[in-house]
């Protein structure tokens, strides 16, 4: 385990056991630029081309934790960019759930299937795999796979879709950022909504 995961751990951004196996076994550095992979331990969001970020562990682990994703789960990422929180979802869902990973850019979405394909069994071929890749706007999200159980938006939009909110399940989550806050809902009912709003966040915009 290396020292970014130990800090994180000891700072308690990372408490749950699963996820802190998804960020042990999903090395940042399989989804960086060449040139930036010596910086895949540093504690900040860093450029993957397109305007688009990979984001800071801190914020991730902060967005999972709240997210509380689970094996099994039925997922959709949205601006999945790099493809690093789509196998750190597919390692929690594990072999009987799915991600479905949204990225309007065609270029990340290929390179982020590619990155994730690193990992065994990950990407979708044939019968096989926990994770779909589809390049479409992530405001619509993927309602062929939906109702889904969890919803990460990884880009900051300034109303949320209500696309996503029809999608998700009843008692499902879901963590979006929203202008500078990142926000918590929980599905009570067709539309009840539980919110929680956590301040101090900076996000790329979801294009």
């Amino acid at each position: 385990m290396d020292n970014l995961i130990n800090n994180l751990i000891k700072n308690g951004y990372l408490k749950t056991d699963l996820i802190i196996g998804a960020f042990s076994e999903i090395s940042r550095v399989e989804f960086l630029p060449k040139d930036l992979e010596s910086e895949f331990m540093a504690d900040i969001a860093l450029p993957i081309g397109y305007g688009q970020t990979i984001s800071q562990p801190k914020t991730v682990a902060i967005m999972f934790e709240l997210l509380e994703p689970d094996r099994g789960h039925n997922i959709l990422d949205v601006g999945s960019g790099s493809g690093w929180t789509t196998a750190l979802l597919c390692y929690i869902v594990g072999s009987k759930g799915k991600v479905t990973a949204v990225e309007r850019i065609e270029e990340l979405r290929q390179w982020g299937k590619n990155n994730t394909a690193k990992y065994k069994n990950y990407v979708k071929n044939g019968e096989k795999g926990i994770a779909e890749f589809y390049s479409i706007d992530g405001k619509k999200g993927f309602p062929e796979n939906a109702p889904y159980d969890r919803i990460l938006v990884n880009a900051f939009v300034k109303v949320i879709p209500e696309e996503l909110k029809n999608q998700l399940k009843i008692g499902g989550k879901m963590i979006i950022p929203v202008n500078d806050s990142l926000v918590y809902l929980e599905k009570k009912s067709e539309n009840d909504f539980y919110k929680e709003e956590y301040l101090g966040f900076s996000f790329v915009p979801l294009v």
